[in-house]
């Protein structure tokens, strides 16, 4: 079984392939998904909504980035797991990606510019979720 390495673990030239991938880019998701970082392109799916990119995750040893995916989404049990890891990082992440200043403030304050970035791609492809889901029409 692998060991499952958090976001911050990963070389920042692999992270902002993620934040591009995230993004909705295919060309950086093929590049995660061809060169060894699999978990990472089912990842930047799995916050795009893709339920079978997380189920893929949970049942191929990535349970972190699975649970990191739902607490991002405010799923009630995955935000107090999260909250119960005690994992500063973690959960700072999810809070700044559902809004909270204060977490969005400590990125900033430890340096941490590419999570910066990332959290603001999230911040907008939940926007956009939102909106798609308001809008029933579109749905089939």
């Amino acid at each position: 079984m692998n060991k499952e390495k958090l976001l911050p673990e990963y070389d920042v030239k692999v992270l902002l392939a993620l934040t591009k991938s995230l993004h909705g880019d295919k060309l950086f998701f093929k590049y995660l998904a061809e060169n060894g970082y699999l978990e990472l392109a089912a990842w930047s799916n799995a916050v795009r909504g893709d339920i079978e990119a997380l189920k893929w995750l949970f049942n191929n040893g990535y349970p972190i980035l699975g649970l990191l995916s739902n607490a991002i989404d405010g799923e009630k049990k995955a935000v107090a797991l999260v909250a119960e890891s005690r994992n500063e990082f973690l959960i700072h992440f999810s809070q700044a990606c559902r809004g909270n200043k204060q977490s969005y403030i400590w990125f900033k304050q430890n340096n941490l510019q590419i999570f910066v970035y990332m959290i603001t791609e999230i911040k907008d492809v939940l926007k956009v979720q939102a909106k798609d889901s308001v809008f029933w029409y579109r749905w089939k």
